[in-house]
């Protein structure tokens, strides 16, 4: 089937808990496939997030008392409880925040409803599922509100829920208006990542699980449940990876009907001079920081290498990130300093009052502050599991130590108090970024990396590790990603050669660094969402067609129809 014989939506609402939310993994592949969807259909694609922001402004939504007017004076007339505007970011997408703390008071009857129609068990749930199951509901009942004000009969709709935390909402639909095309992807498995982060061996036995015994087993039912019935009752089903797609298979015993690899957007990435002035930036911010804890001056050709993301020790291999950097240290003699920084959010308590004093003083410190590896302050310091593993290996922190580690536990949303760069503004001062996961369904963090021109090492684990593993000639030198093969059982192995790998990086000279960066950048360019998009339009183009299949000859009501988006609004 060609491009042009794909069915499109009319009109696609997308729903995640990260919209306008949570910066993370599923954020930036929201955020960025955006702009993309924009150029194919301006304004009639509608992302839907939880509104919590109520006490203060919220950084990535701006609101708007013109957009969507009409339909909501007549939504919040009717009940819903929703603020329209843009999401700022590339494309400035149309946005739906929704309050749903008023489905709290029917939370009962509507899991009885949700067990009685589609089998979920809701039982045993804790934690976020009742937040997450409650907004998925509000969510949906907006999509269906928009789509009877519409006249939605007349239109191809898809609405698209992402992870396990919007499935709900997702089944609820599937009753409200049958006529709604409905695509439902998982970015991971709730039980498989439950799976690898209890110490359970998954790869090399994930054809001897159950999923729905394993949920049981890991007090993950509830989620479990509710992921494993949306991904039977969508119209089409979709993970990121061929890694997932073996543990949706397995464990929620239901084969994607399409893989959808998450791309990237390229304005991100400043060009020219900008990107130049903000590596400077950069790089001068984080070696003022180091320098101040440790109490030295630290060397502008000082090697700067990094890993980030979620804080999932095991899965995301900070475990093996810091015992390779303890095995360097242990007989690195090479010319250039080595400082490892882990960018990790943990339970933050607040910047270090004395870092915080050093940094605005301006001046020179001879002498290193007390734990001279750590950012802020933590709730649980005592037990951190990263700061245990740093104090275990007794890393020296002294001025003449040729490797040291900072801990930089806050999110880097440009305000933490120390760093106050973005994520991608640190990034870009970085020469090299290492992620030996363990679990890593995609591998969003060494995508970014290489968009921004600093090489990268991954596992192949990791579904992107797994897509570079594919291309000819990879390699640092040849597409700036080295793939380490990384198993159930040989940690010592990979970190071994995790180990090699930082110690070549930190060797190599100015050509070749530059040779590698744009090796990376021109790898990151064969995963820009202008050529991912198609996977997704086949998801889309399944879930209509299945959903027209689905109907009855229906003859439509009179409608309130308007069209209300926000007249001569060019989407810069």
């Amino acid at each position: 089937m060609t491009e042009k014989s794909l069915l499109y939506p009319d009109y696609l609402f997308e729903v995640s808990w990260e919209v306008c939310n949570l910066v993370g993994g599923i954020y930036t592949v929201l955020s960025t496939k955006a702009h993309t969807l924009q150029k194919i259909n301006k304004d009639k694609n509608i992302f839907i997030g939880p509104d919590v922001w109520k006490s203060i402004p919220s950084p990535y939504f701006t609101e708007s008392h013109t957009l969507l007017k009409a339909w909501k004076a007549k939504a919040l007339k009717e009940g819903l409880k929703v603020r329209v505007g843009r999401w700022n970011i590339p494309g400035k997408p149309v946005v739906i925040l929704v309050d749903y703390q008023d489905l709290f008071s029917r939370r009962n009857d509507i899991y009885t409803d949700m067990w009685n129609a589609f089998g979920v068990k809701s039982l045993h749930a804790y934690g976020d599922y009742d937040d997450s199951c409650m907004f998925a509901c509000a969510a949906a009942q907006v999509i269906e509100h928009y789509y009877r004000y519409i006249g939605g009969e007349k239109y191809k709709v898809v609405a698209h829920f992402d992870e396990w935390q919007t499935g709900m909402g997702l089944l609820y639909l599937r009753r409200a208006v049958t006529a709604i095309a409905t695509v439902f992807t998982t970015h991971a498995t709730s039980i498989g990542r439950s799976i690898a982060g209890n110490d359970k061996p998954l790869y090399g036995y994930l054809f001897g699980y159950n999923g729905t015994q394993m949920a049981e087993e890991l007090n993950m039912e509830a989620k479990h449940s509710v992921e494993r019935q949306a991904a039977h009752f969508a119209h089409a089903f979709t993970t990121v990876s061929d890694v997932t797609a073996a543990e949706c298979t397995q464990l929620l015993e239901k084969t994607p009907d399409v893989v959808t690899p998450n791309g990237f957007e390229a304005d991100f990435v400043p060009k020219g001079e900008l990107f130049a002035k903000k590596r400077a930036a950069a790089r001068k911010k984080l070696l003022r920081i180091a320098s101040a804890l440790v109490g030295y001056e630290a060397p502008e050709d000082a090697v700067l290498i990094a890993t980030s993301g979620r804080y999932e020790f095991k899965n995301k291999g900070i475990d093996m990130y810091v015992d390779a950097l303890n095995r360097l240290r242990s007989h690195y003699d090479g010319e250039r300093e080595i400082i490892a920084f882990v960018l990790v959010p943990a339970w933050v308590n607040e910047p270090r009052a004395d870092l915080l004093e050093r940094l605005e003083s301006g001046e020179s410190y001879r002498t290193p502050l007390p734990d001279p590896y750590i950012t802020h302050t933590l709730h649980n310091m005592a037990e951190d599991k990263l700061v245990n593993q740093i104090r275990y290996c007794g890393f020296p922190q002294k001025p003449d130590s040729k490797l040291k580690i900072i801990f930089v536990p806050s999110y880097l949303t440009g305000n933490d108090g120390i760093v106050d760069l973005t994520y991608y503004d640190t990034l870009i001062g970085l020469d090299a970024t290492a992620f030996p996961s363990y679990y890593e369904p995609w591998g969003y963090t060494p995508l970014e990396s290489i968009a921004f021109g600093v090489p990268t090492v991954t596992t192949d684990l990791s579904g992107f590790g797994m897509w570079i593993k594919n291309m000819a000639n990879y390699g640092l030198e040849g597409k700036g990603v080295a793939v380490l093969h990384r198993t159930d059982f040989n940690f010592i192995d990979v970190a071994e050669n995790l180990s090699d790998t930082i110690q070549w990086l930190a060797s190599t000279d100015q050509s070749t660094r530059l040779l590698m960066s744009q090796s990376a950048q021109n790898t990151a360019s064969e995963a820009l969402w202008s050529h991912f998009i198609n996977y997704y339009r086949k998801a889309y183009d399944m879930a209509l067609r299945r959903a027209i299949e689905e109907q009855v000859v229906i003859v439509p009501e009179n409608t309130d129809e308007e069209s209300d988006i926000e007249e001569n609004n060019s989407v810069k």
